[in-house]
């Protein structure tokens, strides 16, 4: 039986990576394996606990077909290992921090993957963004004005006959850790004890 990937989204500063880092634990016990995305940042960057690599070397990476999938996003390259196949294959979960603008190649080529779109109240998105200081005020702006569109049109969660599973963090993490785990207990994915 093969696993099935989860694939989060989100505006910059959401807090997605804050959510996965709290629902680690939950998402051991339901088999859930988390991807560390290999990003043309610095490692010393404050963020995600990424594999920062330079341009060359994302690049011949990418050349070498180390990626599962990659994509650009906010001037940064952004890269998924192609072990996650292998796991997928095995029956083993997967969860990936993905682009909504890269969902449509994402659905190609995994069909069944559990699209979670993480959403913020977009004043809670603006102490988000100003407190981990790696934006500029324009690019605030940017990051707000898609967010409002986003909360503007929540009939539009949808890729092609995929909806969206909504999951909202402008409250505690622990409330968030929550629902995404009753998200994914709707999709069979939970910490089940009769696995083997």
């Amino acid at each position: 039986m093969s696993g099935r990937l989860i694939y989060l989204m989100g505006p910059s500063g959401a807090g997605k990576d804050s959510v996965i880092d709290a629902a680690r634990g939950a998402l051991q016990r339901a088999d859930v394996h988390v991807v560390r995305r290999t990003i043309t940042r610095s490692a010393e960057a404050v963020g995600e606990h990424a594999i920062g690599v330079s341009q060359e070397t994302f690049a011949r990476l990418r050349e070498a077909g180390e990626f599962a999938m990659n994509w650009q996003a906010n001037g940064l390259q952004y890269g998924i290992g192609r072990d996650i196949n292998a796991r997928l294959a095995g029956g083993q979960h997967v969860l990936v921090n993905g682009s909504r603008a890269w969902l449509p190649q994402a659905l190609q080529l995994y069909p069944e993957l559990i699209p979670v779109l993480v959403t913020v109240d977009s004043a809670v998105l603006r102490q988000r963004l100003q407190a981990r200081g790696r934006e500029t005020a324009a690019q605030i702006d940017e990051r707000l004005a898609r967010n409002e569109r986003l909360q503007a049109e929540p009939g539009q969660w949808e890729e092609g006959s995929v909806r969206l599973e909504a999951l909202d963090n402008s409250a505690d993490l622990a409330s968030a850790v929550q629902r995404l785990m009753a998200l994914l207990a709707r999709h069979g994915i939970s910490a089940a004890t009769d696995r083997t």
